[in-house]
Order: C-alpha cells, then structure tokens, then sequence
C-alpha cells in the first residue's frame, strides 16, 4: 500500500477549517430561512437525490441502535466532511455527482488466506444486511445520529482469514482525481488511508456501510462502501473503500501524518482530551438551533460499555 508522507508542518493552518467557521453554520443559514429559499439545499432536493439510490433488504439491528431521534436525510447528505471533493461542508453534495461508485472493486493483502479482487457483489449480496443506528461525532464538535444500513466487518473479516500477524487492518479510498475534484489539491496526501486493530475492526459495533435511509450511500456520503466505526471520531470512517490490507505493524494514517499532535491513530472519543485548538467536552446535535445549548459529550461516543474494555491497558491521555 503506498502512501506519500507530507510533513505536519507542511498543511497550512488554513486549510483546516477553524471551529468558529464551521460550527452550526449551516443551521444558522437555516433558521435565517436561507435553506428553505434555496432549492439547491431543499428537503424535497434531498429527498428526490435520495430516488437516484437503489432500495435496499435489511434487518433492523435493535441490539447496538440508539433509540435517540436521527437527522433528517437532509442533514446528512448536504452537510459532510469529505475532503475529496472539497473542504466545504457542502462541497461533497455538489461536486459528487459526477463519481461513479460502480462497477467497484476491493483489493485485500496481506496477513490473510483469502486476498485478491473482489467485487462489490462478492461483498455485499452474500451477507446480510442491517440498519443500525449510530451516533456520528466529529472532531469539529457537531454531531449527527444516522440510519446506518451495513455489514459487521467482522462477518467481513473472517471471510478473508487473517493470520495470527494480523494485528491492524489498513483501509484506503480510491484515488479518481478526475471524478474527486479535492484530490486534484495539496492539503492532504492522497488517496485517503486509515487502519484499526484487529480488535476494534472485529467489535461487533464496526460496520461496513453499504446505505443509509433504506438506501443505497449516496457518493457524497462514501458510496459505495465506507467503514463506520462509532465510538470514534468521524475521520476514522474512511470512505469509497478500494483496499484492505491485513499487517503486523500500526499503519499510517492520513490525518495523524498531516497533523500528529491533533489527530492521534485511535481516536475515541473523550471529552477529556480537548483538541489542541477547541475543548472536546459538549458538542452540539446538527440540526438544532444555532442558539441551542449544547449537550455533554460522552467518552466513547457513548458506547464506553461496549468498547471501553479494549483500551483499558492504554493512557487515554498519551494513546488519542
């Protein structure tokens, strides 16, 4: 898996977008009656965008769903970190249009028996599919709660039969800078990559995404298969998924190479380890009013009974 270094001091401050900018700007916008005037930024938009995805048969997943209200399809298909198609927050819902999610292909190497290429098919229609609804957190302080439609990576995993050497899984977007028009910048290097250990990838609460909503992901939102992993920081969801790559050693990881004293490799959530340039301890719903108050975050994203077991050996404080 190759991978170009760029040296955390090489990514400009400003290419990182600051707290101020970004936090409930868009629920501002709304409650100015800006969206509803908008019909680019419409709930019946959305709603038709959503008519462009093919329906999906799944099961509801009761057992590692919040019961907590979700967003609407509008929230979160127009407002998404994915710097593929550029840095707004917008960006990815007007710029996408033009990715084609299939046919699509997943390479897997490594420290398995079963590697090669394997087809989006090959993946999805030979599992069962559910709908799990998940707290998302970002590391800008918002939040969202979504109808996640996907496959345990675990029941993933044990098809290709990692080796005992297996100790992370690596993860990398696909690189299409003609259809992803933020890769064509130098903030980032690209393509995207990230990794878990093998314990977090093969938790039970680690998704494969393949929908939301009953449908099939929409490009904007990482079609046509992302990585969900709840208890963490949103950046650890990698999206449009073309390899996996099964190692001994921790991987390299997109963020922690262009900013290592901001985005550590774990990346759970914890109030108590603030960002170096904003406080992690409330976060606010996106959706709500720009005015609301904002809510205590919970270390792990809430699901510390789940999870928390895997880091008890570790300083949260040091291991971010």
């Amino acid at each position: 898996m190759t991978l170009k270094i760029r040296k955390e001091n090489q990514i400009k401050s400003f290419e990182i977008t600051p707290e101020e900018s970004y936090i409930n700007r868009r629920s501002l916008i709304k409650s100015l009656g800006i969206l509803s005037a908008n019909p680019f930024f419409s709930n019946a938009f959305a709603e038709n965008n959503a008519l462009n995805q093919k329906p999906l048969d799944f099961i509801n997943n009761n057992q590692y769903s919040t019961t907590e209200p979700v967003n609407s399809f509008e929230d979160i298909t127009t407002y998404n970190n994915y710097y593929e198609f550029g840095l707004d927050k917008a960006d990815p819902y007007r710029f996408s249009t033009k990715f084609k999610p299939f046919p699509w292909t997943i390479t897997v190497t490594g420290e398995a028996k079963n590697t090669g290429n394997f087809n989006y098919e090959d993946i999805v229609t030979t599992n069962k599919l559910e709908e799990r609804i998940y707290r998302l957190r970002c590391v800008e302080a918002w939040s969202m709660v979504i109808p996640w439609i996907g496959i345990p990576l675990v029941d993933i995993i044990k098809k290709f039969k990692p080796t005992s050497n297996a100790k992370y899984v690596a993860f990398e977007t696909v690189y299409r800078p003609n259809e992803m028009l933020g890769q064509r910048r130098r903030n980032l290097d690209w393509p995207y990559v990230e990794g878990l250990t093998i314990e977090e990838a093969t938790h039970p609460l680690s998704l494969l995404a393949v929908g939301l909503y009953g449908r099939e992901l929409p490009n904007q939102n990482g079609a046509p298969l992302r990585l969900v992993v709840p208890w963490k920081y949103g950046f650890k969801s990698i999206k449009s998924i073309v390899k996996i790559h099964f190692q001994e050693k921790q991987p390299p990881t997109t963020w922690n190479l262009a900013a290592a004293n901001e985005y550590g490799f774990y990346a759970n959530v914890n109030p108590k380890v603030n960002h170096p340039r904003w406080s992690q301890a409330r976060e606010r719903r996106l959706g709500s009013s720009f005015f609301g108050a904002k809510q205590p975050t919970l270390l792990f994203n809430g699901y510390e009974d789940e999870v928390g077991h895997l880091y008890s050996d570790l300083d949260l404080k040091k291991y971010f």
